[in-house]
Formats: C-alpha cells, structure tokens, sequence
C-alpha cells in the first residue's frame, strides 16, 4: 500500500488552467481548445521572505493571504491573457475603444477600480448587511434574541455565502472554473498518496481536501462568530467597522486551526474540517475533461521540489 504524505503544495483554479504554488516556485499551466498545455512560471516575493516575523504563528495567517491574494491576482491576469488569446471572436467596439484610448496603463486602472468595488460590495454583503437585517428584526421582535446578535449575524453571513457561491456556480465558466478546482485537489491528493501522476490515478482521488482556501474561508467566518460576541456596537457602520479591525486576529485564528488539522487526524480535527469539506461541494466538480487534471499534473511536477522540502512532518 502507497505510504501517505502530507505536502505544504497548494494551489487555485484558473481560467482554463491551474496554478500550483510550491515551496520555491510557483507555476501555471493552460490548456488550449485544442487540448495542449503549456507552463508559466509566476514571479512572485512573498512578504514573508522579506519581513521574517511575519512567519510568527497567529501573525503569518493575515499576511498568507494577502500573499495568496496578490499571487492569485497575477495568475488570473496571466490566465485572462491567455483565454483572450485562444478565442475566435473578434474584440468588441468598446474593448477597442479602451485599448485605444487608454491603452495597457489604463486596462490596469480599470481592474484596479473594479478590485476596489468588489471589496466594498463583499464588505457591503458579508459584514453591513447582516448587522442592518438583524438590526431590523430586534425592531420588530424587540430583546426576544438579545445576546444572539453575532450567532443571528453569522447564520446570514453564512447563508449569504453559500447563495453567493450557488449562484455564481451556475455561470458556465465559473463551472469550469470548479473543474479545474477539482483536478487541482485530485493531483494534490495522489501526490500525497505516493502513487504516480497520471490522469488515471488522479481520478480515483476524491475532490475534497481538507486544506482548501474554502475550508479557510468557512473556518474565518465561524470564528468572526465568536469573536463578535465581544464587539458591543449595534450600530451598523460602527459594528462593521469594528469587525473589519477584526480580520487580521480572525485569519490569524483561522491559519493555526487549518496548520493545526494539517498536522492530526482525530475527532477534533475532523470536526475543524467538516464545514469546509461540505462547501467545497459548491466550489468543486469532478473534471470532465482529461485535459483539465493533465494541466495541474504538469503544474505540481514543475513545483515539486528534489530534496522534499514541501513535505510536512
């Protein structure tokens, strides 16, 4: 029987592609319509390379992610460019009028401004929306559900989530999208189990992986339930700018419970996992096209390193 590791190799679906992330490298791999892949190297400096204390448990959780933000960012810039390349059809007037007017300087501040708006509505939905309904069901059902304020705000936080993920699941290419999300857990899961890296070994592998940026994203939302028990503002704009101070302590929290169940397998750590693991039924599908797990074996063959630096004990 295969012996089982466990590797730190992670990576996030792209736009026809994955992105795998090693301990020294990261690296993208596209599949085209004709099925051919090809790989890029992302040139990426982690702020913890820089900044060493920012690898201090309960600190390093915040500044992971805004890594894997930036990191990500690049990678989906680089996987548009390459799905713009590989379509037939011609650009709209409006994409040539930009191009022309306001060339690749102005392309990049046009993104930038719509990443901008996507942070407001995602503060606008997750944090400002459920303190203002909650806000106007204690003015109708009066202190019936006084000192359940965060549980109530929490429950629609999570519900907001799971109809957010729903409905953009059913966007064709976010369906892809999950696909590749799919093939990349699969590829990670067979490496892990010591077995070869072929398409056929890698379908045999289960979609659900315990250290998913979904898990991570369930698990930040379970705690900022505990942790607004301790914010006393009721006011929305006060309340959510209380929790916003609150992400850094919460994604600390969350980074050493997603390590911490890395590292065990017990009731506990099931029970950590468990949320995350049934969302990522939202998030993954089964990889439909053989193309789509052999660009992520590709990926994680270019990431893995000789001396098994990736492995964890």
């Amino acid at each position: 029987m295969p012996k089982e590791k466990i590797t730190s190799i992670g990576g996030q679906a792209l736009m026809e592609g994955i992105m795998m992330v090693g301990p020294h490298k990261r690296v993208a791999a596209f599949c085209d319509k004709k099925g051919q892949i090809t790989t890029e190297e992302i040139e990426f400096s982690p702020l913890s390379k820089r900044y060493p204390i920012l690898k201090t448990p309960f600190i390093r959780g915040f500044f992971a992610m805004i890594d894997s933000f930036r990191c990500g960012y690049a990678a989906l810039s680089l996987s548009a460019d390459h799905f713009l390349e590989d379509e037939e059809e011609e650009p709209s007037k409006l994409d040539k009028w930009l191009d022309e007017k306001l060339g690749e300087k102005g392309s990049n501040a046009i993104m930038s401004v719509a990443g901008v708006l996507g942070l407001l509505l995602a503060v606008l939905l997750f944090f400002f929306l459920p303190t203002f309904l909650v806000n106007l069901l204690y003015g109708v059902v009066g202190n019936l559900f006084a000192g359940w304020r965060s549980l109530l705000e929490g429950c629609l936080r999570l519900v907001i989530f799971l109809l957010y993920l729903a409905g953009v699941g059913q966007m064709k290419d976010m369906k892809r999208l999950f696909m590749y999300h799919g093939a990349e857990h699969k590829t990670i899961f067979c490496y892990e189990k010591d077995m070869e890296l072929t398409v056929e070994n890698v379908r045999k592998q289960t979609r659900f992986h315990p250290r998913c940026g979904t898990s991570f994203m369930v698990l930040i939302l379970i705690i900022s339930i505990v942790v607004g028990f301790f914010i006393p503002f009721t006011n929305p704009f006060l309340r959510t700018f209380a929790k916003l101070l609150t992400i850094p302590v919460v994604m600390g929290i969350g980074y050493e419970l997603l390590k911490f169940s890395s590292r065990h397998d017990n009731f506990l750590t099931r029970l950590i996992s468990a949320p995350g693991l049934w969302v990522q039924r939202l998030t993954t599908k089964e990889p439909t096209d053989d193309s789509m797990i052999e660009a992520a074996i590709e990926a994680m063959k270019a990431v893995i390193p000789e001396n098994g630096e990736d492995l964890i004990a």
